[in-house]
This record gives C-alpha cells, sequence and structure tokens, in this order.
C-alpha cells in the first residue's frame, strides 16, 4: 500500500508538471559561455530515477536486460525515447537505445526536450556548464552550444527552464549506461508550442543531421485515457511519425485530440521535439522511421488501466551513408519539359496578365510534386537576364519553380523587370537543388558538381554549381568570390564561415529543344 500511495503521488506530480504553464519567463540573455562553469544538477533522481549510482546502475542493468535486443539497423541518426519515471517507461526508453552502436564515437548527441513547466520563443540551450547525475558528468559541447545561441534567434539560455525539467535529464543514464567513452551532447529544451518556430529550429540544426552526431528526442505519447483507448490512439501518433510527414503528425494529433477521448490530455507530450524532427527528415528520401516498443503505463505493476501515459519508442535510420548524392532522386526528360513549360506559362501569364496560373499536381508524376529546393535562372543572348532560388523545401518542385519564376523576372535587383516583348527572346534554366551538407574541408568540394553556400552568423552566399565551369573559376577563386561578392564578408571571409555543399540537376530550354 505504501508503494501504491507513492507512486499516485508520482502520477499525481507528473500530472501538475504537464498542466502547469507559467507564461513566458524573463529571459536570461546570457549567450556566451561563463568562464566558470554551472554544472546543471539533477532535478528528478529519487522521483523518476534512483539517486544512488549503485542502485540505478542496477535499475538500468534490469531495464536493458528486458528490453528489445538489438536489432543491428545500420545508420541510426536519431532515436525517439519516453521520459517518465523507469518504473513505467525505463524498459521502452531502454529498447530504444538498445538500437545504438556503443562502439560509434558521436562527435555530438543532440538532446532535444519539450519544456512541461516554460512556455518561451523557440528553445533554450544550456551553455554556461555540464549536466550533473548520479552516474557523473555528462559533458555539454559548450562552445557549438553557445554557437548555435550567437547565430540563430530561434534558440537562447533559459536556465530556470532547464532547472526545473525531467524530460531531458532522464535520457542521460541511458547514454551514460551503453557509453563506457566520454561523449558530448548539445541539450535543447523547446519552450515554443509554434510549428513555425520547430521549422526554425530544424533549418538550424538540419546541418548536423548527420553520421557524426545522434539526435535523442524525448517524449511520452498519450495521457490518462484509458488502457484500450490509449493503444488506439498512440498507434495513430505512431502511424503519422513514421509517414515522416510533418503535416501528417500535425494532422493526426488535431484529429486525436477531437475524437472526444474522456480525459485524454494530450496524445504526444512532446510533439514539438519529435515534429521538428520531421521536419529534419522529411526531405531525406532513405530515412526510415522503425517502431522499436510500444507499452503504456498500464503494463507496469505500479500502473492502472483506467487511467495511463503511453510510451514508445523508435529507431530512426538513414539507408545510404552519403546524403549529398542526387542519385535518389531523378527527373526524366518529360519531367523536365514539364518544370520549364511550368515556368515558361507563369511568365507569361504574370508579365502579361498580371496573373499567377494554377496548375493541378495531378498532371505531373509523384517525383515533381516532392518537395525540393530550386533555382530558375533567365538568359538572353547569351547573358544572364535573372536569377533567384530558394533553398528551403518548403513547397512542391513544381509550386517552387512557379515562385522562383516570377520572382528571376521580376525581383532580381540586378536587372529590370522583364518585358512583354522580351519574353520570346528568353532562355530559362532550371537548377533542382538536393539537400546541403556541411562540410569540415573544402577538400570534400567538387568544381562543377558542388554548389556552395557560405553562411557567416546572419550573413551567407551562394553559387550554383555551373558557375565554377561557366567562369573556369580555381577552387580559391569560387570560395573568394562567393565570399566577398554573395555573402559580403571579404575574399577569404569563407575561412571563419560555415561551408555547405550541395548538388543541382540543371537544365534548359536550349538543352531540351523547347
Amino acid at each position: 500500500m505504501k508503494i501504491m500511495s507513492k507512486i499516485k503521488t508520482i502520477n499525481l506530480i507528473l500530472l501538475l508538471l504537464f498542466v502547469i504553464n507559467t507564461g513566458c519567463n524573463s529571459q536570461n540573455d546570457m549567450k556566451n559561455s561563463s568562464e566558470k562553469l554551472i554544472d546543471r544538477q539533477p532535478y528528478c533522481a529519487r522521483g523518476f530515477y534512483p539517486a544512488s549510482k549503485t542502485e540505478l546502475e542496477r535499475t538500468l542493468n534490469k531495464l536493458f536486460r528486458d528490453a528489445v535486443a538489438d536489432k543491428h539497423l545500420k545508420n541510426i541518426r536519431a532515436i525517439i525515447s519516453p521520459h517518465a519515471g523507469l518504473v513505467f517507461s525505463g524498459e521502452t526508453a531502454a529498447s530504444a537505445f538498445n538500437q545504438i552502436d556503443r562502439n560509434k564515437q558521436y562527435k555530438n548527441i543532440f538532446v532535444l526536450a519539450s519544456s512541461h513547466t516554460s512556455r518561451y520563443k523557440g528553445a533554450s540551450i544550456y551553455n554556461i556548464g555540464n549536466y550533473i547525475t548520479p552516474l557523473g558528468t555528462v559533458n555539454v559541447d559548450i562552445p557549438l552550444a553557445t554557437k548555435l545561441i550567437a547565430e540563430n534567434d530561434i534558440f537562447s539560455f533559459n536556465n530556470q527552464a532547464h532547472q526545473q525539467e525531467h524530460s531531458l535529464e532522464i535520457q542521460l543514464p541511458f547514454l551514460q549506461h551503453i557509453f563506457n567513452k566520454d561523449f558530448k551532447i548539445v541539450p535543447i529544451l523547446l519552450g515554443t508550442n509554434s510549428a513555425k518556430d520547430c521549422k526554425k529550429i530544424a533549418e538550424a540544426l538540419k546541418p548536423y543531421f548527420n553520421e557524426d552526431n545522434l539526435f535523442v528526442i524525448s517524449t511520452d505519447f498519450s495521457h490518462y485515457p484509458t488502457y484500450s483507448e490509449a493503444v488506439e490512439i498512440d498507434g495513430l501518433t505512431a502511424k503519422a511519425i513514421t509517414s515522416n510527414s510533418p503535416e501528417n503528425l500535425l494532422e493526426t494529433l488535431e484529429s486525436n485530440s477531437n475524437k472526444g477521448v474522456y480525459n485524454l490530455a494530450t496524445s504526444l507530450c512532446g510533439w514539438t521535439s519529435v515534429l521538428t524532427l520531421l521536419y529534419i527528415t522529411e526531405n531525406i528520401s532513405d530515412i526510415e522511421y522503425n517502431p522499436i516498443q510500444y507499452k503504456n503505463s498500464g503494463d507496469s505493476p505500479y500502473g492502472e488501466n483506467d487511467r495511463v501515459v503511453g510510451y514508445y519508442s523508435f529507431a530512426v535510420i538513414q539507408n545510404n551513408k552519403t546524403t549529398s548524392s542526387n542519385t535518389e532522386f531523378e527527373l526524366t526528360e518529360e519531367d523536365k519539359k514539364n518544370l520549364l513549360s511550368v515556368a515558361r506559362k507563369t511568365i507569361v501569364s504574370y508579365i502579361t496578365k498580371n496573373k499567377i496560373p494554377d496548375f493541378d499536381p495531378k498532371d505531373f508524376s509523384e517525383n515533381i510534386n516532392k518537395k525540393c529546393g530550386a533555382f530558375v535562372t533567365l538568359h538572353k543572348d547569351g547573358k544572364l537576364r535573372g536569377c533567384i532560388g530558394r533553398f528551403s523545401e518548403d513547397g512542391s518542385l513544381i509550386n517552387v519553380v512557379k515562385d522562383m519564376a516570377i520572382s528571376s523576372s521580376t525581383q532580381d535587383s540586378r536587372f529590370p523587370r522583364v518585358t512583354p516583348d522580351e519574353i520570346d527572346d528568353l532562355d530559362i534554366e532550371i537548377s533542382v537543388l538536393t539537400p546541403m551538407i556541411k562540410i569540415e574541408s573544402i577538400d570534400e568540394i567538387e568544381l562543377g558538381k558542388h554548389g556552395v553556400y557560405i553562411k557567416k552568423g546572419w550573413t551567407t552566399g551562394t553559387f550554383l554549381p555551373q558557375v565554377a565551369t561557366e567562369t573556369g573559376w580555381t577552387l580559391d577563386e569560387f570560395l573568394g568570390h562567393c565570399s566577398r561578392d554573395k555573402a559580403g564578408i571579404g575574399w577569404t571571409g569563407w575561412k571563419k564561415a560555415d561551408i555547405y555543399i550541395y548538388e543541382a540537376i540543371i537544365f534548359s530550354e536550349s538543352e531540351t529543344g523547347d
């Protein structure tokens, strides 16, 4: 009876943590790491997991023995893990961590969790010290944490939010258990309830989503329906996650909420963290979300079936190690002609009638209905007449080409607006872009194959792959011109900037005979 009383008390505390919304806390605008580290001490020891090192190690050993064994999944980029007390969700969490290669040396482990107690814009990154658990110190990559805060206004440092949150901390003993060697984390606590903010967070983190790093996403599933209703609701949410579509997840969460399930407080308490991951992965064609284990608190000897919390674990894998290749995305000759036709019809309609034409997606192939970035370039008499593009993959390729056709013909500040009598003399070229990859060495750049995107603070500049071919520049000239003429940071500014590469599928009317 004493044990049951204690568990009910813990459940009450969890409920209170979930429903409390303290509003927007005053932000600590500390953005640089302190000279003296201020380590974040354990907050949920004793309540969520044992405070004794010996007892915690014993508990973890049992959880990993009982958990789903290693499925030998290759190229794991992320896991999704629950964050309740170990007596409830520990086995499901251990099942996720069991899939990670314990011998791999990750450069960083990004831990994303959603705040239960605070609301603030974007996300807070702890950058003034390390995290402490009963098992010892978890090192924070303070320089990287500080860099992310300094370069992205979607990130800040909110000390209070970190001090009173369990969802991030609960993941750390699992990491300490599976890695005997030192590892570094980037602890990110989301305080937003905005999908738009989640997309911005994803854009900032996407360059780090590669084989060098691991992402740990913290979330529980449904809160407080009956056992059977939890199984149904959690199954729908899991299906949306495995679709790798942020839109599907948002629609499913709304649909779940509208079902009128008694006592359903949420169907995914860390939905912002999961949504951020989906925004990162949605356009990576070889990503797979693999369900590992599902349970809910009713499966625990301390739980009750009339009021449960759901727990699901996933492993996210990337089938191919190389993401910079465009071999996974191909366009047929018909696709290319259709896209060029969309661009020309759009320019004709907009320039001559000031109208944007509509195109039925059903008239086009699946490939050009996918979300991709693209540039539309206009030439007249062999000379550049306009070029504007979009890297972000917010819309279908058809719509991006349509938007960029309008922009390149009317909004390129280097040229006057295209006139109706010029349209027939234009040669339209389209560059469909692959996802950007951050590089560590300029030796990774292949002139003529890779475009470059240079970013330093808020300033950016880019050259498409064909620029190097058309100009005959050396690599130093290619980077120097982009750095000085596009990013505005000087000829050698690229040496202290972040450099990304991408590829492009390039085709034009003159080549296709249109």
